[in-house]
């Protein structure tokens, strides 16, 4: 198979990473001049020429949102579950393999990646390195090291990039940060957030409920699936309907769990508010571990430094069930149903839902009683999509480009290394090192399978 390549190993100071991380308002700025460097040339009159790689259920919402522009190609490894998408797109050029895609068709100015998590990094990265503006979806990757990949490479390169983390284009993480820099709950040292959603049976879905570990049997594959394209840089094993299509979140060699599911949105509005870096330390304690599927739930806590004039932090992620309910809460009012966030201020608490949405000052007397100040960060019009579209057009970075999306996978994955070894671990960011469990960084960067590099 034809390989990709970057550098072995991308060390990234604390510096580097606060700058990565400071603020939604920070991804707004415009470049120098416009992109260069074998990139179209765009105005905001122009189309985008559009390709979609991995165009199932997610994928294929994502090219919906950018039918306006011009969809010129759409490449999956499985036609036939796809074949919907496909027909809504007659005139687009159909490729399984992505790889040819980017070397015979020269015409496609940027790409969307909804492909299962395992595939982002080696997917993104071609593309980065053919020139094209890149939209993939969250969680950017599968393990730590191709998240500090991708981030220097988006610093490198002069492509547009964005993750599909929709919260951060939304209304919710800006009214979350100006209230928390207004001093509206006063000094945050502790944040809890949480979904309460579990992959038990494994899978989601029922026809993966009577396994719960790797299946023996041997099913025949589907007609249209080239199995070996799907599995990519992941260890080899035989097709089964446990893993595709839909159910391979579940599966450590394929998805990132909830931590990387649901984490990516909900950490979103923390990391860009409250300016975390990396962490220094996350410990983990987890029900159900098994070398093969995600826990049912788990119990995740990062230790965050203090950042210039910020005080340290401890954010506990909890997943499979819900945060604790906040004293400040009144009696028969809900936290949010299926996951949420709560900043645990000196004065005061404010709690949101995933994606930031329905940002509220609690108890509700403090949020009634409070000024709101004067709105500082851009507001964005329109979808997450359109705003990555709209950046490429205008030469300069989307909100959410791999830059910052880079450094908030990494610390979602770092939790997912602690759920695995179901300890503390802690974590030398400037290194790429686990320093106190050496069998852990096995996790960090894991072997791909022959053939395949990054």
């Amino acid at each position: 198979m034809m390989k990709t390549s970057a550098s072995a190993k991308i060390p990234l100071t604390r510096r580097a990473f606060l700058r990565a991380s400071t603020s939604a308002a920070a991804a707004f700025t415009i470049l120098p001049g416009r992109m260069r460097g074998g990139v179209r040339q765009l105005s905001a009159n122009d189309k985008l020429n559009i390709a979609g790689i991995g165009i199932g259920a997610q994928g294929s919402a994502n090219i919906a949102t950018l039918a306006s522009e011009n969809i010129v190609a759409l490449c999956d490894v499985d036609h036939g579950y796809t074949a919907r998408t496909i027909a809504k797109y007659p005139d687009a050029k159909l490729y399984v393999d992505y790889r040819k895609m980017l070397e015979k068709q020269k015409d496609i100015d940027a790409v969307v990646v909804a492909t299962p998590d395992h595939t982002h990094a080696v997917i993104t990265l071609a593309a980065m390195q053919a020139g094209k503006h890149v939209y993939c979806q969250k969680p950017l990757c599968h393990d730590v090291h191709e998240a500090r990949t991708l981030t220097q490479a988006a610093r490198e390169s002069k492509v547009c990039t964005q993750m599909g983390i929709q919260g951060h284009s939304g209304e919710g993480l800006r009214l979350i940060t100006e209230w928390i820099a207004d001093g509206a709950i006063g000094e945050v040292r502790e944040v809890d957030a949480y979904c309460s959603l579990t992959y038990y049976p494994w899978g989601h879905a029922s026809w993966s409920s009577k396994w719960g570990r790797r299946p023996a049997d041997t099913p025949p594959l589907p007609d249209k699936l080239n199995w070996d394209l799907w599995l990519g840089p992941a260890p080899e094993r035989a097709y089964h309907p446990a893993y595709h299509p839909r159910v391979w979140r579940c599966w450590w060699d394929f998805g990132n769990g909830m931590m990387g599911d649901r984490g990516a949105h909900t950490l979103d509005s923390a990391v860009t508010a409250l300016k975390l870096g990396p962490p220094t330390s996350i410990e983990a304690t987890s029900s159900d571990l098994n070398p093969d599927t995600h826990p049912i739930s788990s119990v995740i806590t990062f230790r965050f430094p203090a950042r210039g004039n910020l005080p340290p932090v401890k954010l506990t992620w909890y997943e499979g069930t819900r945060a604790p309910r906040p004293v400040e809460l009144e009696d028969g009012r809900r936290m949010p149903e299926q996951g949420g966030i709560i900043f645990k201020g000196s004065k005061g608490c404010l709690m949101a839902g995933v994606y930031g949405e329905g940002a509220r000052l609690i108890p509700e007397s403090k949020m009634q009683g409070y000024n709101r100040p004067e709105k500082s960060m851009p507001r964005v019009v329109g979808t997450h999509e359109k705003e990555w579209v709209d950046a490429a057009k205008a030469g300069r970075k989307a909100n959410a480009g791999f830059e910052y999306s880079g450094p908030l996978t990494e610390i979602c994955l770092l939790g997912n290394v602690a759920k695995r070894v179901d300890a503390r671990i802690e974590w030398d960011a400037a290194n790429l090192a686990i320093t106190n469990l050496p069998e852990a960084n096995q996790y960090i960067r894991p072997e791909y399978r022959n053939g395949w590099t990054i």
